[in-house]
C-alpha cells in the first residue's frame, strides 16, 4: 500500500471520528410512523426530550402516519444516512409488514441500520365479565367446547393485538372469530358492551376498565409476570407453555449511516433509559426499558421476523 493511500485513509478515519464526536451539530428528527397520542408517539416524545437535554440540540418528533407505518418508514429509508433522520421502529414496520403488504416501498433489513431497542410492551388478555372464564385454561376450555362461537376484537388486521391473538389461538388449538376494528378505542368499546368477548390490549388502557369491573384480566403476554401487573400470571405460566408476544419499539437509521454515529446515538439512548424518571415513567406506561446494542437489536428483529412470518402463514392471513 502506498504512503499516499495510507495517508488518505488515515485522514478519512480522522474525519469520520471527528464527525461522530461533533454529532449532533444540528436538530435531529425522529420520524414516528403513526399518529400523535399513541404509545409509540408518547415513547418518542419522552425520549426526544431526554436527548435534547443531553445533546443541547433540538430533537424533533415528526409524525408520518399511514399504511401501517409504511409511509413514515419509507421517508426515513430515503433520507440522507447522516444520523439526523431516525425512525421510531416498531414490530409491525420491521418484522410483520413485509408479510402483510403485497408491496412495500422499503426493505426493513436492507434499508435500515438497527441502533437500539427502546422498550418491550406486553399486552394483557381481557374478557367481558359475562364470559365465565377466570383463567386462561377456562377460556381455552370454553372456546374448545364452542368452536367458532367466541369472537375476539383487535385494532385492525396485522396490528399487535391481532397478531398476539392469532398466536394465542394457534398455540391453544382453538377456533375464535376475528372482529377487526379501526383502532383500539372502538375495539375496547365493543368489548366493554359485550359485543365481543375476548381481546388482548395494552396494559395502560385496559387496567382502568379491569379495576372498575367492566372487564376481567386473565394474563399478561410477556414470558414472565410484568412488574406493573404482578398479580397477573403470564399466558405461559397460566397454561400455554412457551407463549410470548411482546410488542417493541426502537431506533433505526438509514442503512449507510456511519457506525460511529450509530454508536453515539445508541449510547445516549441507553443512558437515558437507565435514569430513574424514565424507568418509572415507562413502567407506569406498561413498558420495559431495554437499551440494547445495535447487534442485539438486529438479532432481535431477525428473530421476530421469523416468528411472525410463521404466524401469518399458519393463520392464513391474506396480504393487504
Amino acid at each position: 500500500m502506498s504512503s499516499r493511500l495510507v495517508c488518505s485513509l488515515s485522514l478519512s478515519l480522522l474525519a469520520a471520528g471527528s464527525w461522530a464526536q461533533s454529532y449532533p451539530a444540528k436538530p435531529v428528527r425522529i420520524v414516528v410512523p403513526f399518529s400523535p397520542g399513541g404509545s409509540t408517539d408518547v415513547t418518542a416524545r419522552i425520549l426526544a426530550q431526554k436527548l435534547t437535554d443531553a445533546w443541547r440540540q433540538q430533537v424533533i418528533v415528526d409524525n408520518r402516519a399511514g399504511a401501517g407505518g409504511n409511509i413514515g418508514a419509507e421517508a426515513v429509508a430515503k433520507s440522507p444516512p447522516d444520523g439526523y433522520t431516525l425512525l421510531l421502529a416498531t414490530t409491525g414496520v420491521m418484522a410483520i409488514n413485509h408479510k402483510l403488504y403485497r408491496t412495500l416501498p422499503y426493505d426493513a433489513l436492507k434499508d435500515f441500520a438497527p441502533v437500539t431497542q427502546i422498550g418491550a410492551l406486553p399486552l394483557i388478555l381481557i374478557v367481558h365479565p359475562s364470559l365465565p372464564a377466570r383463567s386462561v385454561k377456562q377460556l381455552v376450555a370454553i372456546a374448545k367446547a364452542k368452536p367458532g362461537q367466541l369472537s375476539y376484537a383487535s385494532s385492525g388486521v396485522g396490528s399487535a393485538t391481532h397478531m398476539t391473538s392469532e398466536l394465542f389461538r394457534l398455540m391453544a388449538g382453538i377456533d375464535m372469530v376475528h372482529i377487526p376494528y379501526k383502532g383500539s378505542g372502538q375495539a375496547m368499546a365493543d368489548l366493554i358492551s359485550g359485543q365481543v368477548g375476548v381481546a388482548f390490549d395494552q396494559i395502560t388502557s385496559s387496567l382502568p376498565q379491569v379495576q372498575t369491573g367492566k372487564l376481567r384480566a386473565l394474563a399478561v403476554t410477556s414470558a414472565k409476570r410484568f412488574a406493573s401487573v404482578p398479580d397477573l400470571p403470564s399466558v405461559a405460566e397460566a397454561g400455554i407453555a412457551g407463549y410470548e408476544s411482546v410488542s417493541w419499539n426502537g431506533i433505526a437509521a438509514p442503512a449507510a449511516t456511519p457506525r460511529d454515529v450509530i454508536q453515539r446515538i445508541q449510547e445516549q439512548v441507553a443512558r437515558a433509559l437507565q435514569t430513574s424518571d424514565m424507568k418509572e415513567r415507562f413502567l407506569r406506561d406498561g413498558i420495559e426499558p431495554i437499551g440494547s446494542t445495535p447487534e442485539q437489536f438486529g438479532a432481535h428483529i431477525r428473530s421476530e421476523r421469523a416468528k411472525w412470518e410463521s404466524v401469518v402463514e399458519r393463520a392464513a392471513i391474506k396480504p393487504l
